[in-house]
């Protein structure tokens, strides 16, 4: 211990000795250069930390996003759920990742929102958060709720959070499991219809007696979502069966490992 000692002061002369022969301004430069460097370091870690890793599941009453969170979060559908007035928020590693077990897997801040009006405010909350939007779609009982749906759908995309920072929207036709359930294709063709009118009715409005809401769409074209200034995609699954890889597969592109 004692030879290790001597050694280290040794070579702590032979340094202090090496920076009295530079000049000054060698010095200067060298020091700017490592606080430069460390800077760098600390802000790429910040950013990297920053980072949003929280999806929220919306969407109508019944569409089945509580099941979708349930099968993402346990691997189970819980044999099916009522509506609930209440949100779920948890952070965990995708069910299915975990029988993976392969290399550090990144936790999921998902948050499922009710899709009662009245609770419409809690949306408001934690879009801002979001690194992603899985905006629910009932494709077996579809059309009695199109319209519902698409206004739904409508106030999401032109909100000037999801607008402004780009934020993804998965449209997820559920329950396509069923033999009767709508196309995801039709489905999409349908909602571009819908939000198409009411893009038009609520262009006609005055801006003044709009609050926080941005427009979609190409003035004197028929909407479509790759019109919208963050990416819309639509998938397809069912969430009793555990069909929910559109889904994970989506998480995984915007809550980067």
């Amino acid at each position: 211990m004692d030879e290790l000692v001597r050694q280290a002061e040794a070579w702590a002369g032979q340094a202090e000795h090496w920076i009295r022969q530079q000049p000054s301004e060698q010095i200067y430069v060298a020091v700017a250069v490592i606080a430069v460097t460390i800077l760098v370091l600390v802000a790429a870690s910040c950013l990297k930390s920053s980072k949003p890793n929280t999806i929220v599941l919306s969407g109508l009453s019944g569409s089945g996003k509580t099941v979708l969170f349930y099968q993402l979060r346990d691997g189970s559908s819980h044999q099916g759920t009522v509506t609930s007035m209440a949100h779920n928020n948890a952070t965990f590693v995708l069910h299915s990742e975990l029988e993976r077990q392969k290399g550090k897997m990144k936790p999921v801040h998902v948050i499922d929102v009710p899709g009662h009006a009245r609770l419409k405010s809690k949306l408001d909350e934690v879009l801002p958060q979001a690194a992603g939007i899985v905006f629910v779609v009932d494709a077996l009982d579809f059309l009695s709720s199109m319209q519902a749906a698409a206004e739904y759908l409508y106030d999401i995309l032109t909100k000037a959070t999801v607008a402004k920072k780009r934020i993804p929207v998965l449209i997820f036709c559920n329950k396509t499991d069923k033999v009767t359930a709508h196309s995801k294709e039709f489905i999409k063709k349908q909602l571009e219809k819908e939000v198409n009118k009411l893009r038009e009715s609520r262009n006609a409005i005055s801006s003044a007696d709009i609050t926080d809401e941005v427009q979609i769409g190409v003035p004197g074209e028929a909407f479509n979502f790759s019109q919208c200034q963050n990416k819309v995609i639509v998938g397809e699954g069912a969430g009793l069966t555990g069909d929910v890889s559109a889904v994970e597969q989506f998480i995984r592109e915007y809550v980067k490992l």
